[in-house]
């Protein structure tokens, strides 16, 4: 499974000019199910998503969590992360999840994280979404937990 986080000041999702989600300070979590994952890779990446210390202390050092910080967390599904190009110049998708599975694990990673943290917006799993946010930092995160 492949995320790609960043700490964000806003964050929305539009959908056919409809606001479905969105968040204040925080993270924008890009979420990509590739084959061969598990239930557990997902809840192995939420487990690290809450816990990475990304976000400023007091004397401005990266020590603190989105926990922590009481910061919400977007989440929107992302397939694209599993693009390979490496053959050529139109990347190939045939490391993402299919889609029925990529739904599952997606919809699972949401609910786990629903019960877990208590602010989190998300997208819509296969649909065109219009992301729109303010990276604060710039803080991007590349994270990839293997089945």
């Amino acid at each position: 499974m492949k995320a790609l986080l960043q700490r964000v000041s806003e964050a929305s999702v539009d959908i056919g000019g409809e606001r479905v989600g969105e968040i204040a300070g925080g993270l924008l979590v890009l979420l990509c199910a590739e084959r061969g994952d598990l239930e557990t890779t997902a809840e192995r990446m939420l487990a690290k998503i809450l816990k990475l210390r990304i976000f400023a202390d007091a004397e401005g050092k990266m020590n603190l969590s989105v926990q922590d910080v009481g910061g919400g967390l977007l989440v929107v599904s992302q397939f694209t992360l599993a693009a390979d190009v490496t053959g050529g110049n139109r990347p190939s998708f045939t490391q993402a999840a299919a889609p029925e599975d990529g739904r599952r694990l997606y919809d699972l990673f949401v609910a786990r994280a629903r019960a877990a943290h208590p602010i989190v917006a998300t997208g819509r799993f296969g649909a065109d979404m219009q992301v729109r946010l303010i990276n604060d930092g710039p803080v991007t995160i590349p994270l990839q937990i293997v089945s």
